[in-house]
């Protein structure tokens, strides 16, 4: 889908994510000549058959950015080098002027005390000056990096939280794993955001190493170190029949309070798809405090707002009840079993767990990629501390607007 975006009287080139041989994805595009320091005025332009016809104006090149967004699912801004920290979390807020002006998993102080197993199992650092932009790393930072002295992440995004553990040995060698596919969602209190940015700093590019599913499969795929692999739930909504498809339509799911906290001593599946069941769970009455108003009620399918596509949302690793039904007038089936919760997702979610379908795009230093988070799964893909550090800067913000199904759910938090 060749595509351009016209800004200051410059043509602006927007290009498919390049695409081997034998995948499936259908989303994600690079946009090059665009200075996110300096955001103006533009006009994006999107056509099948030309790069220059069939015009929509837009407000301003935010408002065009943030269409091809939703569009595209994935895009990748090449040539950010020289974006300071708090230029990105201007752009952020620009993205939706409405939303409340903090990181989507609040301050720093309020993750730290709430994140559960996403504060403890790495280091997040606010940037001096930007603090809602996330330094995400591994490794040396270096002598000043922006004003953060001498860091060396200890605690990286790793692959050590599988309920089957990896060899040390094999994992030196470049066996590695998913992380956890995930969106950037808090589930509690605030929304999850629409976009999250992350730009890229420095990673190694060598050697590479090779992602094993490690669930019996057989499946693997090679990639270069230090990248982000993405999936569409889009296509794992075009993956499920016409029965399936019916019942997500009209069925719901509700959050456990302080989810991450409630989850924190599970592990994950070796696929980095949700978590094995073994009774880890919290009790509720040992999260502390909670409010019933800010527990979160969700479709199970999310309609993007720009294209009218149905993704299935379903973050399962924090997922409490489900409702289901099949029709706006059928009282829900109630399923609250987290071990039935879990078998219920995982044979729809890991249809579109196979190599085909994920994207890895190879993210150079100084590009910066956005992806529509209420759209897309994403993962970190962890590599050996000898390879080199890591460093990127991540912003998103919690979204003015909570998800909607395609049908009304009246009970949605």
């Amino acid at each position: 889908m060749p595509s351009a975006i016209n800004a200051n009287g410059a043509t602006l080139r927007i290009e498919p994510l390049p695409k081997d041989a034998g995948k499936k994805t259908n989303f994600g595009v690079v946009i090059h000549d665009l200075d996110l320091s300096n955001i103006g005025g533009m006009t994006l332009v999107q056509n099948q058959q030309s790069p220059l016809a069939d015009q929509t104006e837009a407000d301003t090149d935010v408002d065009a950015l943030k269409k091809a967004i939703w569009e595209n699912k994935v895009v990748i801004v090449k040539g950010q080098k020289d974006l300071p920290p708090i230029k990105q979390w201007e752009l952020v807020t620009r993205f939706d002027p409405d939303a409340p002006k903090v990181h989507s998993h609040g301050s720093l102080k309020t993750f730290n005390k709430q994140g559960g197993i996403l504060s403890a199992s790495r280091d997040v650092i606010g940037m001096p000056g930007a603090e809602n932009v996330r330094l995400i790393g591994k490794g040396y930072q270096g002598a000043d990096h922006y004003g953060i002295k001498d860091k060396t992440v200890k605690k990286p995004l790793s692959h050590d939280w599988h309920v089957t553990e990896l060899p040390a040995e094999e994992f030196e060698s470049g066996h590695t794993r998913f992380q956890r596919w995930h969106l950037d969602a808090p589930l509690y209190e605030r929304d999850p955001a629409w976009f999250t940015t992350l730009r890229c700093i420095k990673r190694p590019t060598s050697p590479k190493v090779t992602v094993h599913w490690d669930d019996g499969s057989g499946q693997t795929l090679e990639t270069e170190p230090g990248l982000t692999a993405f999936l569409s739930n889009v296509q794992t909504y075009d993956l499920m029949t016409p029965d399936e498809k019916a019942m997500a339509d009209h069925s719901w799911v509700e959050y456990a309070p302080h989810p991450y906290q409630w989850m924190g001593n599970c592990r994950g599946n070796p696929n980095g798809l949700g978590v094995a069941s073994q009774g880890y769970e919290k009790p509720l009455e040992e999260l502390g405090e909670w409010n019933p108003k800010f527990v979160k009620r969700y479709p199970m399918v999310w309609v993007n707002p720009v294209t009218g596509e149905k993704a299935f949302m379903v973050h399962g690793i924090c997922v409490r009840k489900l409702f289901l039904r099949s029709s706006e007038g059928e009282e829900p089936k109630v399923i609250d079993n987290v071990e039935e919760i879990r078998s219920w997702l995982k044979r729809i979610q890991e249809r579109i767990l196979r190599p085909e379908y994920i994207m890895l795009p190879e993210v150079e230093e100084g590009d910066i990629v956005m992806w529509a988070n209420w759209q897309c799964f994403h993962t970190a893909i962890d590599y050996p501390d000898s390879f080199g550090p890591r460093t990127m800067h991540q912003a998103n913000v919690s979204a003015s607007s909570s998800p909607v199904g395609p049908v009304p759910i009246t009970t949605c938090g």
